[in-house]
This record gives structure tokens, sequence and C-alpha cells, in this order.
């Protein structure tokens, strides 16, 4: 059971009515994540606003799931890991490059390398080597790519302990994190 409350769409004040109905056109339904963070109007506007923005970026929709999935992974958030396994699907991602993006892993070299990176900015806490940015820059990643990457891996950090602080109750199909599957 969720440590956090949710709020009920038909019960919430205008604001959030307004951002949970925003979220459901865009997605079909309302998550659980966002029923939480909708207890905080602010809260759940900062993370619409913060991924809007990134959808409108340089990198891919499958790519950013690709770094969802290996973030969820390494952050140990298993409420993220089921969701982005289901947005990932939905993004065109196979049933294998979401379990390789699971362990930080990808067929693309070009995805590889921006998935170390993100997994290196996530162990370093952002602190990463000269030779991590040489890596991800001789993959083909300009700086303003980099910048996304590193948003991307915010945005991400920010739902994974979101998530493990509320212990949020699980609307998408469970998966196995991978210490657990191992």
């Amino acid at each position: 059971m969720s440590r956090l409350a949710t709020v009920p769409p038909d019960t919430a004040e205008p604001r959030t009515a307004a951002l949970l109905d925003r979220v459901h056109r865009a997605l079909g339904i309302r998550p659980n994540m966002m029923l939480t963070m909708a207890t905080s109007p602010a809260v759940l506007d900062a993370y619409l606003a913060f991924s809007g923005a990134l959808d409108g970026g340089r990198l891919s929709a499958t790519l950013r799931e690709q770094l969802a999935l290996a973030l969820a992974a390494e952050n140990d958030c298993g409420y993220c890991l089921a969701a982005h396994h289901t947005l990932g699907a939905r993004a065109g991602l196979s049933d294998e490059e979401i379990k390789a993006s699971t362990h930080g892993e990808a067929g693309d070299p070009r995805a590889a390398a921006a998935l170390r990176f993100a997994r290196q900015i996530v162990r370093t806490r952002g602190f990463v080597s000269d030779e991590d940015l040489a890596a991800v820059r001789a993959a083909g990643f300009g700086d303003g790519e980099i910048g996304e990457i590193v948003g991307v891996v915010a945005l991400n950090v920010f739902t994974n302990y979101f998530n493990s602080v509320a212990q949020t109750d699980l609307d998408f199909p469970a998966v196995a994190l991978p210490r657990d599957s191992a």
C-alpha cells in the first residue's frame, strides 16, 4: 500500500483536475504516480513541465525510454521499471531492447554510450570523468544532447526517488528488478 495519499480525479481541486486530465489525454490513463504527485499540484505540474520540455528535445522517445529503463534499474525503482516496460513498448522498443536497456545495454553503439554515460552520472552523483564525457562525445553526442541526457537522468532520479519514498501502488504489469532476477 502506498505510503503517500493519492488524489481521486473526481474530487480533485480544479487546478489538479486539469493536470490529471492532461495526463489522461496524453497516456489514456492516470497512473498512480501522477495521482500521488497530485497531492501537491506544484509537484505534478513541475514533473509534467520538465517531462514535456524533454519530449521536445533532440533525444528520441526510444532513447529516453531506454535511459528511463536503465535508470529505474540503477535506482532499484520497481514502479518506474514496470511503467517504462509498458511505455518503452509503446515507444517502439522490442522486448529484447527493453531487457537490454534494463541492464544498461543497447545493440546500437550510440544508445549504448548514452546508457553508460547516464549510469555513470548516477553512480558518480554527476562527477563524471573526462573519459566518460569523451566517450559519449565520441559516440556522436554534442553538448546539447549531453545536457539533455543529464536532464533525463535528473527527471528519472526524481521519479525513482518519489516512487521509492511513496511506495506507489503498482498499476502496470510487475517486472522483476535485475537484482531480483539474478
